[in-house]
Formats: structure tokens, sequence, C-alpha cells
């Protein structure tokens, strides 16, 4: 009987239960910002004007009511919680609705993992919508807990809450027409196809697009931006703890192109979302550096939702979901109500909801270590090594050749040059793979960091000055059965423990953000000057990120797609 109630609220002929009066409705349909009331009547939005009587009226005296945010791209499991956790931080700065692509999790549990989340996501405050996993894993160059094909996501094309195909990594197997990639694209033609194709351009582009990708949140500069949209794909501007797109993409928005923009995340740390906040912080940055508020407001709302098809959110009218935020300042927005269904949720960045209790879910083991190859030390083939040059601020990586610092026949850490050894420990299949290679721009004097947390296979990675706080990082990291560590010799300073799937924890964000940021604290005493070396460190064995990676296979040349040896 909601929509007979709704619609009798709309018709005036009964009370709303509940008024917002004297709103500045930011109505980004119409691209508007004026004065009216909003009625809500169970979930929904039921009325918009004046002259319609309440049960409960809340007066908000002119301040600006929003739709709530949606994101459209992010990986819930790089925030280290589960997702009523995730909910808590995002929900408080006016996030009501998430993408996610669970393909963290998947890539360590296959079905098992995505079906966690989405139980786990059950009824919690925030709308939580997922893409199904395309590249687990992510290509053949890397060995993951699990591989799902057509045939396994098929299972997940008629879920009320799966919404497409996520990002598309393997650009390589679409643009080459690769059997079971095509497959997979088949399979969700009907659907949202998500892309991922960093650098991307040209002919290889065009192959891509034909392909019936929509969409790319890898953009790195305007160029690229413009290209992708000149091509028709949706563009996801990015501002992650490690991906800092967006001041670079901000000068390509336009009036005209802005509506094929919008706002993700990807992937952010608990400390972030809880002091910066998610999609609101990207709204706020874009109004400062001088875009159009209604036209950033959309970014973060209506284009997301018209990109999806969901077309009961991202704005304020009758019939809609009653995802509202309440603000007072339209060029520093801070959300002090968030509305979800109707619902406050949270006031003054403070979450009101509280999640369910967990029910017990049991997950079979993510920790298959064979002990006995954890040898990292590295025979010298010749004097020069391929080296990874790392960063904090991208994902993507140099391709470098240096020389080696040779002790007693072995290649070894140069502190003084900062190239560090890192290696990547298979911990899935107990295959005994262990790839071993070098990296710059960690900065580690002495010790070692460690977890299980790098991107997409999400194998065990350490980066350290020695072996024996390598072994010892990778064996702390072991009997937690997943986390991250920092280590100096035979003492661990500071850990986290991930035991659900080594990627996250079911305790409360804020402690999980107190033990990340002790574990910040120690890799900086270790010498690290990254601003978050943990969160650098996971990406440096993505193998669909240019130019050079590591994974339990050894060192991959991403631009030529393929292994190559460490020493030249």
């Amino acid at each position: 009987m909601s929509l007979v109630d709704r619609l009798a609220v709309a018709r005036g002929d009964k009370p709303a239960e509940l008024a917002l009066r004297n709103a500045q409705l930011v109505n980004v349909l119409s691209g508007e910002i004026y004065s009216t009331d909003v009625l809500v009547q169970g979930s929904h939005v039921a009325a918009v004007g004046q002259g319609y009587a309440a049960l409960r009226e809340i007066d908000l005296k002119g301040r600006y009511l929003a739709p709530g945010f949606i994101d459209a791209h992010v990986h819930i499991e790089s925030s280290l919680c589960i997702p009523p956790e995730f909910a808590r931080a995002v929900l408080a700065h006016g996030v009501t609705t998430v993408v996610t692509d669970p393909h963290e999790i998947a890539n360590v549990l296959g079905l098992e993992g995505i079906r966690y989340m989405l139980e786990r996501a059950k009824h919690g405050a925030l709308n939580m919508y997922v893409m199904a996993s395309s590249c687990v894993p992510a290509t053949h160059m890397e060995t993951s807990g699990a591989r799902l094909e057509a045939e396994d996501l098929e299972q997940l094309l008629n879920h009320k809450w799966v919404l497409g195909l996520a990002e598309m990594m393997n650009f390589p197997g679409v643009i080459y027409a690769d059997e079971g990639v095509l497959d997979k694209i088949t399979m969700f033609k009907e659907h949202v196809l998500d892309g991922h194709a960093p650098g991307v351009l040209g002919k290889e582009l065009i192959a891509y697009v034909a392909a019936g990708i929509q969409s790319d949140h890898e953009c790195t500069t305007v160029t690229e931006a413009q290209e992708k949209l000149r091509l028709g794909m949706t563009v996801f501007i990015r501002k992650g703890t490690t991906t800092h797109n967006l001041e670079t993409l901000l000068p390509m928005v336009t009036k005209e192109n802005h509506t094929r923009l919008c706002f993700c995340t990807d992937d952010r740390i608990p400390a972030d979302l809880l002091d910066d906040g998610s999609i609101d912080h990207m709204v706020r940055i874009a109004i400062a550096r001088g875009i159009d508020p209604m036209m950033a407001m959309r970014m973060g709302t209506i284009n997301t939702a018209n990109y999806f098809g969901l077309r009961d959110y991202g704005a304020i009218a009758p019939g809609k979901w009653a995802d509202m935020i309440v603000f007072s300042d339209l060029y520093d927005l801070r959300p002090e109500q968030v509305f979800r269904g109707g619902v406050l949720v949270a006031e003054n960045g403070q979450t009101l909801y509280q999640p369910p209790p967990l029910r017990p879910l049991d997950l079979r083991s993510s920790m298959n270590v064979v002990m006995d190859s954890l040898d990292f030390s590295i025979p010298a083939k010749s004097q020069r090594i391929r080296v990874i040059g790392g960063s904090d601020t991208q994902v993507v990586t140099g391709n470098l050749v240096d020389n080696a610092k040779i002790v007693d026949g072995y290649a070894v850490s140069d502190t003084e040059r900062d190239i560090l050894k890192m290696a990547v420990v298979e911990r899935h299949r107990a295959t005994g793979n262990v790839g071993k290679g070098f990296i710059s721009g960690f900065g580690l004097k002495r010790g070692a960091l460690a977890g299980t947390v790098a991107h997409d296979h999400h194998n065990l990675v350490v980066i350290g000055v020695d072996d024996a706080s390598m072994r010892a990082a990778v064996n702390a990291v072991i009997a937690m059965k997943g986390g991250l560590v920092a280590v100096d010799g035979e003492r661990v300073l500071a850990r986290l423990p991930l035991p659900v799937a080594g990627l996250m924890s079911e305790q409360p964000i804020e402690t999980v953000r107190r033990e990340y940021d002790q574990v910040i604290a120690a890799a900086h005493e270790l010498g690290s000057a990254m601003h978050d070396p943990l969160m650098a460190m996971s990406f440096m064995a993505l193998e669909v990120i240019p130019s050079l990676k590591l994974t339990d296979v050894g060192l991959v040349d991403v631009e030529q797609f393929k292994v190559v040896e460490l020493f030249v």
C-alpha cells in the first residue's frame, strides 16, 4: 500500500509522514536552486512543493537540500572494512549509494567472496550495487585464488543488486578478441559494461569501445579523457588514496560535456574516508577549483544514476528514493544531515546508523603458503637489473634499468640509492611461487613491510632492506591469517590483522583506522617518506597498470604484456 499512500500524499489527500520545510532545493534535473518543501512518504519522495500537510516537520531554515551522493566505482575491500563499517564512514559524508566491484575478494575466494559482500550488505542503510567481476584473475601472469569464467558469472546475471560487468581490465583480451573475454562481454551485452584501459588510445581504443565498453576510470591526462569522451565513453574522474586524477582532469569539464562525467573514489583507506570523506570531498575540490556547483553536484549524483540506469536515484523528485543531504554552504559543502530512504542516518558528521549484528559466515582459508619457499635470496646473473619505479601518488610505475648492488654473488637491497628488494609470495594454492625483484621510491632504511593486500591477485607482498626482516614480516602476516605489518629485523613494530580473505577486518572502522595508522607510522620510522607506503605497495603487483610490476610469476612488462627477466 506504500504507493497508494504516496499517491494520496501527492494529491494532497493525506498528510505526509515527513516534510522538509523551507529548503533551498538543488534540482540537478532542471539545473535550478529554489525555495520549496519536500514531502516524504515511506522511503520515497511523495511531493515537491508548498501547501502540503505532514505529521512531522523539519524546518531547514533556508539550508540547501540535495540528492545523496553516488560513488560510480569503488572497491569496498580497500577500506579494509566489511560493508557495514564502510557504510558508517561514507554515510556521514552524504554518500547514500555506491557501485562496487568486489574483485578484490573475488580474486581470493571467487563467487564465495562476492556472495559474502552481498550478504554483509543486507539490511544496511547504504545502497550497495555490485558489478560482476570481469577479470578473475586479472591476467594469466599471476596466481589468484579463483577463476571466474562466463559460465560462473552467469549466476549473477539476473541478481537484483548486480548492474552489469565490472571494469574490463584485460584490455588486450578485448582488443584482440580473446574468446573467454568476449564470452563475458556478450553475456552482459544488455547490461552496463565498465572499462579499465589506462593509456589506451588510437585504433586500440576504438576497438575497445567497439566491443561495447561504456566507461573508463583510468584517465590520467585531459587528452586521454577527451579522446575517450569523443568515442562515446563515460569518464569516471577518480580521487582515491593513491590515484590523484581529479585536479588533473578538472580543466576538461565544460557545460557541454559534464553530463558524461561521474565521480568515483576507487580505493580509499579508513583515514581518508573518515577525515576527508568520499564523493563529497571531490565535489568540494571541484567547486573550489572553479567548477560550477550544479555541474559538480551532477557529477556526484544524477550523472552516475543515469549511467547505471538507476532511475529511482540521483535527484529529488516525486517517486525518487528519499536519499538527501542538508548543508549550509554551497561553496564548502559539508553534509549536516543525511537521509537514506527518508530516515535520518547521519548528522553533523556522525553516523546515527548502527549496523545489524553480524551473522556468522564461514569462509575457506585464504592463507596457503609453502613455508619452504620463503627464500628471498637473488643470485646475481649480471650487473644490470630492472627496477620498478614506485610512487604513492599514482599506480603507474616506472620501468627502470640500474646497476645491481652485489654482495658475495647475490643481488641485495641498496638503501643509499633507494633500491629495495621486493617479493610476491603465492598464498592461495600452495604452489610455492615466489616472484622476486627490486623497487625504488619506498625509502626504507631498515626492516620490511608486508601484507596480503596486493591488487588484484592479493598474494603476499613484501618489500624490505634485508632477507631476515622480509622473512619475519611474511611470517607475521601468515600468523595473523592475513593483514599488514611493519618489522625491524625480527621485531614486529605494528600490525593490522585482516582475517576476512586477508583483505578486511570485521572490527569497527575506527579500530581499523587506528591500527592502520600505527603500521604507517612504523613504516615512516623505518625511513619511508611516502604518505601511505602500504597503499602504494598494494599496487606494485598489479600487472594491468603500466609499466613494470611484480607478481608471483615474476616481473611483468605491462606495455609488452609479458613476463621479463630481472637481470638485463
